[in-house]
This record gives C-alpha cells, structure tokens and sequence, in this order.
C-alpha cells in the first residue's frame, strides 16, 4: 500500500489547485474531484511520519486539500503557573495530561467561573482582550497560503465557552436557574471573540476565506439543549459573529457533532457555508436525508465515520464507506469535502487512514 500510493503521488491529474478545489465545493460549483481535509491527533501525525519517512510531503502523498491557518500572536498577561503535567489559557482554564494507554489527552480540570453566582461575580473575572494580541504579523502568513489553500482563521464558539468557563452542567442550568446572570456571561464572551476576530479580520485585508462559527449542541442521540433556549441565548450571539463575517468577505465553518439536525434550518438563519462532521450514524443524520434537504445551501465536511469504521474497520469497508458517502454527498458533482468524523484516532491503523484518501481520490474523480 505504502508504494503504491508513493507511485501515485508522483502523477498529477489536470486541472484545479487545492484553493480553486475547495472554493468549488464550498460554491456548489463542478470540481474535477472531491477534495478533502484531514483532522488527526499528535499520535496519528507520529505514526504517518514513521511511515512515510522524515522529509515526505503528507499533503502530497495523501492527495489532500486542506485548509491553510493563520492566527494572532498571543503577548497579554503571563499566563498562570500551573502544577507538573497541566497547562493553562489566557481564559484561566487549566488542562492536564491524561493518558489513556491509547493516547494522551488534555483534559479539563479547571473552569475558572465555576463557583460564580451573580453579576459581580462576573465583572471581578479578568475577561481577555483583544489588545492581548498580536495582529502585525498575519497577513503575511495569509498571504504566503493564499494562492494555493483557502485561508482559515479564527474560531468563535458561544455555548462551547459557556461549558469551558463554568462546566458542563451548570452551564446547561445556567439559562434556567438565572437568565440574567446566563445573558450577561455570553455577552461578555461574544465582546471578546467579537472584537478579536475584527482585528484578525482588518489585520488580513481580505485574506481569510473561512472562519469557525462554531458550537457542539448535539450529542450521540440528540440535542444538548432545546431550540427554545439556543435561540433566546445563542443565537443572537452567532448572528453577530455572521454579520461580522459578512462584512468581511469570510465563509462560515461549523462543527456540531452528534445528533444536531434540529438545529440546522435555524444556522442557515445564521448564514453557515460548511457542515461539519455529519456524524450520520447519530439518529438524524443520514447523509441521503441531508443532502436531499439543504445541499443547495451547505457545503459538507467529513462524515467518514471516526468512531467504530476506521480505528476498528477492514480497509475494504473504508474504501466501501468513502464511495458511499461520496454517492450521498456529492452526488451531483460537488458540495462535499471528504474528511473524518473528528480526529483520526491514535488507534486507527495507517492502513485504514492510507485506504480512505486513497479511495477518494481515486473515485471522487468528475
């Protein structure tokens, strides 16, 4: 397999770059083939290096699109000392190293809002700046990615920060037990992402093509909270950050895992451009059904199942699961970029990993 897809790699088909590939399908317009992306942990880029060999292009060999990255320099206060094996943000969360035998991840073991309760309580919090950043260097860098990938920047992610800076459960009860201390929170993390993503965003001088206006409001079996709620609380929050992408000339990426299709006629409201990760074995996802109703208006990213089919499947079943979902997806030529579920797991085998880039390149062909 290893030679094979190195023989390959060598063999150019003609006709669009990877930036031209993408912006296709975020456009619904023809592709010359279905192009794709890649999310992986630190374990998985070990294993592909070790396979491949040092001084060996991934991005070539795997045939992959992807996106290009930029962001500010962080310069704001020194960040928190924290005990051996944890690190902290500039939000005053604290992560520890936490292997799993399989992986080493970095788990959450502090919410800095955790025992807040009032108004006050919020304002003694030190909120984060924009005037924390560094902006002078990035559109040097976006413009260094700009002609060959799309450019991505950014990530403003409302209920994810509302989980991070209190903890899951009381910020679920949080809009129940005190609306006013709930609406006061967010709009204190809506100014920052606000105000830093302006800056980003003038900083770049129309050099980012895609954001993250971003959430994860869907579980395995369906949504972390009720349509009611997410828009009272959240949704005015998203359509500020869209009217500020708007204006910027920026395209809107979501990730919302899980079962989280009842929320998608109200994200169209919001203005979102890309899907993502289609988790279509969760109850509400099926690919078919997705496509059928708002593939005039999204454009999706992943939905090679992540969780069972490549750490545990054949290479044939990958193969077989990256046809269907380009059947599914990209049935009409485009509006579909092929990627993972979430990260490639430090337990799917290379082989499954080499089997589904491979396959979408050689069958995602127009």
């Amino acid at each position: 397999m290893r030679q094979r897809i190195l023989a390959h790699s060598v063999l150019f088909r003609p006709g669009m770059n990877s930036r031209e590939r993408m912006l296709a399908a975020i456009n619904h317009q023809p592709v010359d083939r279905i192009p794709t992306d890649i999310w992986a942990t630190t374990e998985v880029w070990q294993k592909l290096r070790a396979h491949f060999g040092a001084g060996v292009d991934l991005r070539e060999v795997l045939h992959l699109d992807s996106f290009g990255n930029v962001g500010a320099q962080y310069i704001g206060p020194t960040l928190p000392e924290t005990a051996e094996g944890q690190a902290a943000d500039f939000w005053g969360m604290r992560r520890r190293a936490v292997d799993y035998g399989t992986g080493t991840y970095w788990e959450q073991c502090f919410f800095p809002l955790a025992s807040a309760r009032t108004v006050d309580d919020l304002e003694r919090y030190p909120w984060p700046s924009a005037d924390w950043f560094d902006y002078s260097e990035m559109k040097a860098a976006a413009h260094a990615q700009h002609d060959t990938h799309l450019v991505k920047c950014g990530y403003m992610a409302i209920f994810y920060y509302h989980n991070l800076l209190r903890g899951l459960e009381p910020s679920l009860m949080d809009p129940y037990d005190n609306p006013e201390f709930t609406h006061h929170l967010l709009g204190r993390i809506s100014d920052f992402f606000y105000d830093h993503h302006r800056r980003m965003f003038e900083a770049c001088e129309g050099l980012i093509d895609v954001t993250e206006v971003t959430d994860d409001l869907g579980s395995q079996t369906g949504p972390l909270i009720g349509l009611d709620t997410f828009r009272e609380f959240y949704k005015p929050h998203m359509m500020r950050f869209a009217d500020l992408c708007r204006e910027s000339g920026v395209r809107i990426f979501h990730h919302d895992d899980g079962a989280m299709r009842a929320f998608i006629p109200d994200l169209l409201d919001v203005g979102i451009d890309i899907l993502n990760p289609v988790q279509h074995l969760c109850p509400g996802m099926e690919m078919t059904a997705l496509k059928r109703d708002y593939g005039d208006r999204l454009c999706f990213h992943g939905a090679i199942d992540n969780q069972q089919l490549l750490p545990f499947g054949t290479q044939d079943q990958v193969r077989a699961a990256v046809r269907e979902a380009i059947d599914a997806l990209a049935f009409d030529g485009t509006g579909y970029i092929l990627a993972p579920c979430h990260n490639l797991q430090a337990v799917t085998p290379v082989e499954n990993i080499l089997a589904m880039y491979d396959e979408a390149w050689r069958y995602g062909v127009r």
